[in-house]
């Protein structure tokens, strides 16, 4: 820490990462008026977001070996790029189909660029100055998400939806030109032949479960038939997924993390916990625009205190888990965000901003701080030092899936389907956060099987 090259590091990956996670967040307050611009009903709308979820999740861990084979930086600024020419590809898209299928091309490039950030940093950094930087990249970059749904708003409602993607065009140009002062790093080890069969069971897979989900909601699907068959595909791939990376010698998804107890129900409790997140913010964001009538920057500043509370107090709650285990915490994490959903269930068409809206928010954002820093530690703790790479990584594809599925089955459960949906929203809107109220839940009593304390000594990787 503290030399010429450390700062140009981290310079490099916060920026990265940060570009990637801003335009996770971004797009949800721009989906009115993209559904305006482009004539979308909400199954166009969750395909917008679907689609970079689908290929950012699938190809998470694909890219992640390929830093390691072929150089971390490398495969971060080929990330970058891709991920900047997907941007100016959405910018242009003249059709909501043009548009998903960018997202998707944005998706891949954010498979690629986002390992790579962390990768660079646990590779280069000492051992003593490790965690600080981590921390320093975690920190930044979660800033970054923090003012995407406000630089979303602004942007959308001052300029229009597609400068939310030509914004990333000057800073994708920035992070090529400040990574060419990025020492190259790769893995001293071969880890074998890359996990194509897998990566594209898993793509199959989860779009064929996606697609099927989608389709039920929409008035043009080509009928049940139609749906049932794409959901057994994708049931078929998923399985076919899980084969594959049994048998494999080098799988992109190693089995055998899940045999320690805590890595199980951490990512188990991810899997809910991150559904109803997404799902929530995906229907709150709709709701104050198109039922409440607010501007796209309001719905992108409500969310802010979510970010900023998680900032502010990621190191306490990290070392809270150290000292005292993950279990409490997290299921009484679950157990706030869950009585905060059910108080969001309740606004009515015309909600109060600071009387009702904030403070319901508040009061997840505390509960949110204590399932997302808990889990994180939980998952690192119960692997390996030679596995904590790829088990965060498991974990962050866990939670892009979670979201993933979210946004393609709730609305779908809760009523809001066919061509004019956005007109049921009113009535829709309740149920969804009462589905992710129940999905809170289920992650706050699962988080009551963790181990009373973690488990360092178990190597379950081995």
């Amino acid at each position: 820490m503290g030399t010429p090259a450390a700062r140009w590091l981290l310079v490099t990956t916060v920026l990265g990462s940060g570009m990637a996670l801003l335009d996770g967040t971004v797009v949800n307050v721009a989906l009115p008026s993209i559904a305006r611009d482009l004539d979308a009903d909400v199954a166009g709308l969750q395909w917008t977001v679907n689609a970079y979820m689908l290929t950012l999740s699938a190809f998470l861990l694909v890219g992640g070996s390929l830093g390691d084979r072929h150089g971390r930086r490398r495969i971060f600024t080929f990330g970058v790029a891709w991920f900047t020419a997907a941007s100016l590809l959405c910018a242009l898209a003249w059709s909501k189909e043009v548009l998903i299928a960018a997202r998707a091309l944005q998706g891949v490039g954010g498979a690629l660029l986002t390992p790579g950030s962390l990768a660079l940093i646990q590779s280069s950094f000492h051992p003593d100055d490790r965690g600080r930087a981590v921390g320093i990249w975690s920190g930044v970059s979660g800033l970054a998400a923090a003012l995407g749904p406000v630089v979303g708003g602004w942007l959308v409602g001052s300029l229009g939806w597609r400068w939310v993607f030509l914004i990333n065009l000057p800073v994708g140009a920035l992070i090529l030109l400040v990574a060419r002062k990025v020492e190259e790093r790769r893995s001293r080890e071969d880890g074998g032949a890359l996990d194509w069969p897998g990566a594209l069971l898993a793509v199959v897979g989860l779009g064929g479960i996606t697609f099927a989900l989608i389709g039920a909601g929409s008035e043009r699907t080509a009928g049940a038939g139609a749906t049932w068959a794409r959901a057994l595909v994708g049931g078929a791939a998923l399985m076919g997924f899980l084969v594959r990376e049994r048998l494999a010698h080098h799988p992109m998804l190693p089995l055998g993390l899940f045999r320690s107890r805590n890595f199980s129900i951490a990512n188990a409790v991810t899997l809910f916990a991150y559904a109803a997140l997404n799902g929530l913010i995906f229907f709150l964001v709709l709701f104050l625009q198109v039922v409440a009538g607010r501007s796209p920057l309001q719905a992108g500043l409500v969310l802010l205190p979510t970010s900023v509370i998680m900032l502010a107090l990621a190191p306490w709650a990290g070392s809270l888990t150290s000292r005292h285990g993950a279990r409490l915490l997290m299921a009484g994490g679950c157990g706030l965000a869950a009585v905060a959903t059910l108080w969001l269930s309740a606004l009515g068409p015309s909600p109060s901003m600071m009387g009702e809206v904030l403070p319901a928010i508040t009061l997840f954002s505390f509960g949110l701080v204590f399932v997302a820093i808990p889990v994180t530690v939980t998952v690192l703790a119960a692997a390996s030092e030679q596995s904590a790479g790829i088990a965060s990584g498991v974990n962050n594809a866990i939670a892009r899936t979670a979201g993933l599925l979210a946004v393609a089955a709730l609305p779908l459960a809760a009523g809001l389907a066919g061509r004019d949906a956005l007109a049921n929203l009113a009535a829709s809107f309740p149920r969804a956060l009462r589905i992710c109220a129940v999905l809170f839940v289920i992650a706050a009593v699962l988080s009551l099987f963790l181990a009373r304390k973690p488990e360092p000594d178990d190597p379950p990787g081995h």
